[in-house]
């Protein structure tokens, strides 16, 4: 049985993509802050509930350390913080967004790199985000914390040229988690619309949070299940 390490799974986009795997016959190992909601899904689909917290090295080490082999990593942990203006900027926010996104990444990525090669047919998800092609007012901070997980993604993939591990990146559009709280601060009143990769389709909506309405790509519109699957071999 192949193994799929997901973070940020308690919630969101990482607790669909948990369930999407194991529906796929995957072993799953869950790793989120919230230990609660992840053994609640964990006994859902049949997973294993670590704790985790990608922006501590040594939680990050341990994760690892449960897990004996790896075929899929899912680098879903991250968020924004604030819609604060660059002249308003919160330097605190703009280190916590760059430690969860992109020091979090490199640090999973480091840490079952090893084991995703010794697989034989690894693959790495980043979850990235449309705010890693398209910048929007009040985002400079989460824009430039994407845009450089996308770079490390790109990076990634010309390093692991010739060896056995496949990279994909998911930039989702906006999408709905009863999360939201913890990992974003929105303005007073601001709605949400359900994940377009995860939920029924609807027509997206102009009004839908703090996004400019050009940001709500089709591009998105595939499902969880398909977006986190192992490619064909070439």
């Amino acid at each position: 049985m192949r193994t799929a390490a997901i973070t940020g799974a308690s919630s969101g986009i990482g607790a669909a993509t948990a369930r999407a795997l194991a529906g796929e016959g995957y072993r799953t190992i869950l790793g989120a802050r919230r230990l609660d909601r992840l053994e609640e899904l964990a006994a859902e689909i049949g997973g294993e509930a670590v704790a985790l917290d990608v922006t501590d090295p040594s939680s990050v080490e341990s994760f690892a350390s449960s897990v004996e082999s790896c075929d899929v990593l899912v680098n879903n942990a991250g968020g924004a913080l604030g819609l604060d203006s660059l002249a308003e900027a919160d330097e605190e926010q703009w280190r916590q967004m760059y430690e969860s996104n992109v020091l979090g990444s490199m640090r999973m990525t480091r840490a079952l790199l090893p084991k995703l090669i010794e697989s034989g047919d690894g693959h790495i998800v980043g979850i990235t985000s449309i705010a890693a092609i398209e910048p929007y007012r009040g985002g400079a901070g989460y824009n430039a914390a994407k845009h450089a997980q996308r770079a490390t993604l790109r990076v990634l993939r010309q390093e692991l040229l010739g060896k056995p591990v496949r990279v994909t990146e998911v930039a989702p559009g906006m999408v709905s988690r009863s999360s939201a709280s913890v990992v974003t601060r929105r303005r007073p009143n601001a709605s949400t619309r359900e994940c377009s990769r995860c939920a029924p389709r609807t027509s997206p909506s102009a009004s839908a949070g703090p996004w400019p309405s050009r940001l709500t790509s089709t591009s998105t519109r595939s499902s969880c299940a398909r977006a986190t699957r192992r490619p064909r071999r070439r």
